[in-house]
């Protein structure tokens, strides 16, 4: 099947949900979405949904990723291991209860358990412009800040898309992005969610609720035998449809069409 799955893919150099396997992963999760794939040796693309794949919504965390960057860049942080002060609140309607966050932590912890709190208070300090400008500069989501609260990644009309999130990621895995290198290092460093002798990966997760659907995301890459596989997947469903593996989703949609490419063991 795989031999299949890749001649098809070298053959066309941009693989779409031609095929009802590549349905498969969402329905068995009650989800829709889809899942955006980069092989960068060979410059192919995986789409599983060409049209889901263009379409932008709110990145939720992920978009973690190019805040960190950017906090570093204007020299609101120092690096990954200052600490930011617990302000003593948080929005439990919109964020959930997690007390286990409540307190000072440093921004690489916040990063890795996807601590929120923290990344509104580093945009405080950032401001509007400051976004705008590297946001414009990186060719990151639509643009759009017209958002009046500070968390207008999780709410609001700023928006990405799938493929747009794994443009982003190669231009940063080439350092062809206007932050420094040492602030690219930290960002490489603080992504590692998983390592081993064969593969790391380097991602984010995200979720966030909008308009009664949750939106959950996976973004990140590969680096494996030489390669490197970038990834996008993003899964909706209603919020009124109790779905327990919706977080869990994010994941085994993905990794299961990087087990088809190859970038990761059976």
């Amino acid at each position: 099947m795989r031999l299949l799955f890749l001649s098809f893919l070298l053959l066309t150099g941009i693989c779409t949900r031609g095929q009802t396997g590549f349905q498969q992963p969402f329905d068995a999760c009650a989800v829709t979405g889809s899942t955006t794939i980069f092989d960068l040796n060979n410059q192919r693309w995986l789409i599983t949904d060409r049209a889901d794949a263009i379409s932008g919504t709110q990145p939720a965390s992920t978009f973690k990723i190019i805040n960190l960057l950017i906090a570093l860049e204007t020299g609101v942080i120092r690096d990954e291991q200052e600490i930011i002060k617990w302000p003593g609140h948080t929005d439990t309607t919109l964020y959930g209860y997690r007390p286990d966050i409540y307190r000072d932590m440093s921004v690489k912890e916040a990063f890795e358990v996807s601590a929120g709190w923290v990344f509104i208070e580093l945009a405080k300090r950032i401001g509007r412009k400051k976004y705008q400008y590297y946001l414009n500069r990186c060719h990151y989501g639509n643009g759009n800040l017209t958002e009046k609260g500070t968390d207008f990644w999780n709410f609001g009309a700023f928006a990405i898309s799938p493929r747009n999130q794994v443009t982003f990621l190669v231009n940063v895995y080439k350092e062809q992005v206007p932050f420094s290198k040492r602030n690219l290092a930290i960002l490489k460093n603080v992504m590692i969610t998983e390592t081993n002798d064969h593969y790391t990966i380097r991602s984010k997760t995200g979720w966030t609720r909008i308009a009664g659907k949750n939106i959950g995301w996976w973004t990140g890459y590969v680096t494996t035998g030489g390669n490197v596989y970038f990834f996008a997947t993003r899964i909706l469903n209603n919020q009124a449809e109790h779905n327990p593996n919706f977080g869990n989703c994010r994941k085994t949609i993905t990794r299961h069409f990087l087990h088809q490419l190859g970038a990761l063991p059976e």
